[in-house]
C-alpha cells in the first residue's frame, strides 16, 4: 500500500467515526465515549502526518506506534459501544 493510500483510509476512517458519533443519544455515557472515540481516530491520522516528517527511523516508528495505541483505543471504544447498545444504527450514516 502506498503511503498515500493509508493516509486517505485514515482520514475517512476519522470521518465515518465523526459521522457516526453524531447519531448518538445525548445520554452522560453516549457523549463521553463519542468525545473520545473522536479524539482518537483523528489523532491516528495527524500522528500518521507526524510520523511521515520524522526525523529519523526511530522517530518514524515511535510515532506509527502511538498510531497503533490510538487505533487499539478506538477498536475498544467501539466494543464498549456496541455491548453498552450505544451504536445501533451505524448503516445510517452512509
Amino acid at each position: 500500500m502506498k503511503p498515500n493510500q493509508l493516509e486517505n483510509r485514515l482520514i475517512q476512517f476519522a470521518i465515518d467515526v465523526i459521522m457516526v458519533c453524531r447519531i448518538k443519544d445525548n445520554s452522560f455515557a453516549s457523549v463521553h465515549l463519542a468525545k473520545q472515540h473522536i479524539r482518537s481516530a483523528t489523532s491516528v491520522v495527524l500522528n500518521y502526518g507526524e510520523a511521515q516528517g520524522g526525523k529519523s527511523a526511530r522517530d518514524f516508528l515511535h510515532k506509527m506506534k502511538i498510531c497503533l495505541k490510538e487505533l487499539r483505543e478506538c477498536l475498544i471504544n467501539m466494543k464498549i459501544q456496541k455491548g453498552a447498545k450505544l451504536i445501533t444504527d451505524i448503516g445510517a450514516f452512509r
